[in-house]
């Protein structure tokens, strides 16, 4: 908060984010699950949003899951689809995730690399086949997972705060 000539109080904007999106740093990616990572872009705790990539490097299925909120995605290497509909996300593709919806992400076994950007708000709820919850993904264990992965490998714990609004 700053106070301005007459008086007024104000409050500053929090500084905005400018990064190399596929960075060249490895250790940057934080592993998920066996050859699945994530790239935090950007992480919200203000409204519960998470910004990042995604990068697959194995065939099959990744997740059952759905999202109490929408999410955009963009395909930026590879190819995916979800089991539950017909169409398949290719480079250059733009998805959009209704809130609510139940999908199972793939990768087919041709793709040798898939990196997806997604915008998510809320969280990430995974389900079983029986669409029983057994987990769940927020901004909170994005960062936690961050933390952890960014000491272990040497970057310092705090190496996530430059992503965290």
């Amino acid at each position: 908060m700053y106070a301005d000539m007459k008086g007024s109080t104000h409050v500053l904007a929090p500084p905005e984010i400018a990064v190399v999106a596929i960075p060249e740093d490895e250790r940057v990616w934080v592993p998920q699950a066996p050859d699945v990572w994530f790239r935090p872009l950007m992480l919200n705790t203000m409204q519960g949003q998470w910004c990042n990539l995604l990068r697959v490097r194995r065939s099959g299925v990744l997740s059952r899951h759905l999202h109490p909120n929408p999410v955009h995605g963009f395909v930026l290497r590879g190819r995916w689809h979800y089991r539950e509909h017909d169409w398949v996300a290719t480079e250059g593709s733009y998805v959009f995730e209704p809130p609510g919806e139940i999908h199972t992400l793939l990768v087919p076994e041709d793709t040798k690399e898939m990196i997806t950007f997604f915008n998510i708000t809320g969280c990430m709820i995974y389900l079983d086949e029986n669409n029983v919850r057994t987990g769940y993904e927020d901004v909170f264990t994005k960062i936690d997972m961050c933390r952890r992965h960014y000491e272990a490998c040497g970057l310092g714990r705090d190496y996530v705060d430059r992503f965290v609004r």
